[in-house]
């Protein structure tokens, strides 16, 4: 067996030391490539260390903070993509779950935490006049789809090139095509994103450009009386979050009341971290339906869909069928419960706001001052650096093909060394959570500014 010796990590010991001393964490992977397919369990897993040939072996986090298997010691970024709000081991949510683990994990029944946590989602999601669980964000976007579908008798879905809503193939289309095989703007393919899924659903799934009116107009003509619903990331988190233009999601309010479409927001990614109620509160623009995941389980997995009672009563009625042995289990449901109460109050969130807005800040000073091609997107709890040919921001994916991977993965790199750990893909993000410190801020802007001088 592997051992992992912690007792001589101190607070300052952060970094990777070269990258070089991380026997540990490549023994682990040799002994997964023998049992796991490629050795990872997620596609998104493949490497986290740079150039090196297989990822860090994570053993414990604690609060902001995270150590791998041959103790390197990390401020945490990542945070299991936005999972972890409140930081790793967060007391209060352990104490918590050690008392559910004495009543039980689940039931396969009712209980009374599920009807608790869908009573919070309903008060703090504009949209939410009906909740149903599932147990990750790719389940939730397959139920709200169902819905739509049995909602509107129509087959179609309309998503944006670039926006990204889980694996399974009911979505799993257009989601980072190359250049050269997305299609004409006004008429995107879509395209599949892996093998193994079948021409149908792909051809259920009509492509527009994100942030483009006229265009949007001219494809939904092309479909008039077609679609069951429109989907979107109000923030782009799996695309460098690319920002909604001004009055855009006003756009897609107005096009789907006036043809009949439901208005899907997936909020996985925003859900309780851009705001309380998230993305539709935040910007002020309602939904039909709403996904969520990551943030609202503080890092165990469960995930929910919540809508328009006109639209979830036919779940209810079960004429559109929706299950699931774990949906709702009173384990998860206790750990949801806890976390939004805590992001219901505003401190927590001004605390999550005030640290992602300093280092943000910092970031774009460096560009400044170096005067850099490169641009910071997104909001102070969830945000992505983007190097590119002229500084601008991106408004849709095709603005990807002029980002620099290169000097990202340089960037992050240096970060890593330094013992920040942020997504190792620069076209995710940054996410803050309410467990960082002062001094974890400090730590990283210094981080961030040794970064700059070494790719300048």
């Amino acid at each position: 067996m592997l051992k992992t010796n912690f007792a001589n990590t101190r607070s300052s010991e952060l970094g990777l030391a070269g990258s070089k001393d991380l026997d540990a964490s490549r023994n682990w992977f040799d002994r997964a490539k023998k049992v796991l397919a490629g050795g990872i369990s997620s596609s998104a897993r493949s490497t986290t260390t740079g150039d090196l040939p297989f990822p860090l072996y994570i053993a414990r986090g604690l609060g902001p903070r995270i150590w791998d298997a041959d103790g390197h010691q990390f401020i945490d970024y990542l945070l299991s993509y936005g999972a972890c709000i409140l930081g790793h081991g967060n007391p209060e949510l352990v104490e918590i779950l050690q008392h559910q683990l004495d009543l039980g994990t689940m039931f396969g029944t009712c209980n009374t935490l599920e009807v608790e946590l869908a009573e919070q989602i309903c008060q703090m999601v504009p949209c939410a006049e009906l909740v149903r669980y599932a147990n990750s964000g790719s389940e939730a976007i397959q139920g709200a789809i169902r819905a739509a579908r049995g909602y509107t008798g129509k087959n179609k879905i309309l998503k944006f090139e670039g926006h990204y809503h889980g694996w399974v193939d009911v979505l799993a289309i257009s989601n980072r095509p190359g250049e050269a095989e997305s299609g004409p703007i006004d008429a995107p393919r879509s395209l599949a994103h892996s093998k193994g899924m079948p021409d149908s659903i792909v051809r259920e799934v009509v492509i527009a450009p994100w942030n483009d009116p006229e265009h949007l107009t001219h494809i939904l003509d092309r479909h008039d009386g077609e679609l069951a619903a429109m989907i979107c990331e109000p923030i782009v988190a799996n695309n460098a979050c690319v920002m909604p233009q001004p009055g855009y999601l006003e756009f897609l309010r107005s096009q789907c009341d006036r043809r009949g479409i439901v208005l899907i927001y997936d909020e996985i990614c925003t859900g309780f971290r851009t705001s309380p109620g998230g993305a539709q509160d935040l910007f002020g623009v309602i939904p039909d339906i709403a996904t969520y995941s990551k943030a609202i389980g503080g890092g165990l997995p469960i995930a929910a869909f919540a809508g328009k009672r006109k639209i979830m009563d036919l779940i209810g009625a079960n004429t559109v069928k929706h299950g699931g042995t774990y949906n709702g289990s009173p384990l998860c449901a206790a750990s949801a419960l806890h976390v939004l109460r805590k992001l219901n109050q505003p401190d927590t969130q001004a605390r999550i706001a005030k640290t992602g807005q300093t280092i943000a800040d910092t970031i774009k000073k460096e560009i400044h001052d170096r005067k850099l091609s490169a641009v910071v997107q997104g909001v102070s709890a969830m945000f992505q650096l983007v190097f590119n040919s002229d500084g601008r921001p991106l408004q849709q994916y095709r603005d990807v093909h002029r980002t620099d991977q290169k000097k990202y993965a340089a960037f992050r790199q240096s970060l890593l060394e330094q013992g920040i750990h942020i997504n190792s893909s620069g076209l995710a993000c940054w996410f803050i959570s309410a467990a960082h410190t002062d001094e974890d801020v400090e730590i990283t802007c210094r981080a961030v500014r040794n970064a700059f001088a070494e790719i300048a």
